[in-house]
């Protein structure tokens, strides 16, 4: 795993390297109910992979979970976009700026895990575009 965990409003873990097993490791960790849902993740992108003698299944298995990591390791930031979400499933307003700003949260969750350098990360990860930390 790289960077560092930011105190109290900071990273719950570090961003974990983007492998099956660092990425199980960490949702373990800051969100155990959903490896049922990664263990068939992977199996079935491991099935595809062989059927199709593609890699792109098992990218996709990673940009996944990776994204959802770096969300998840930032309670606020994944609480802000639970009720991002409620406010769209809802349908009773407008969702244009709900909508806004789950991209943004997602945005900033791709910049973060896919940062190239480790190093980057920590201060990618310390950046506060808007709602998209909180």
């Amino acid at each position: 795993m790289s960077a560092q965990t930011g105190g109290p409003y900071g990273p719950l873990i570090p961003m974990p390297e983007l492998t099956p097993d660092a990425l199980r490791a960490a949702v373990a960790r800051i969100a155990p109910s959903r490896i049922p849902a990664l263990t068939q993740h992977l199996f079935e992108a491991t099935t595809n992979a062989q059927q199709t003698q593609s890699l792109a299944p098992l990218r996709a298995f990673v940009h996944s979970w990776a994204v959802l990591v770096a969300i998840e390791r930032h309670p606020e930031r994944a609480s802000r976009l639970r009720a991002l979400e409620r406010i769209v499933d809802a349908g009773e307003q407008n969702p244009a700026e709900a909508i806004a700003e789950i991209r943004a949260i997602r945005e900033a969750a791709e910049a973060e895990a896919f940062c190239p350098y480790p190093a980057m990360r920590a201060s990618t990860s310390a950046m506060s575009p808007g709602m998209a930390d909180t």
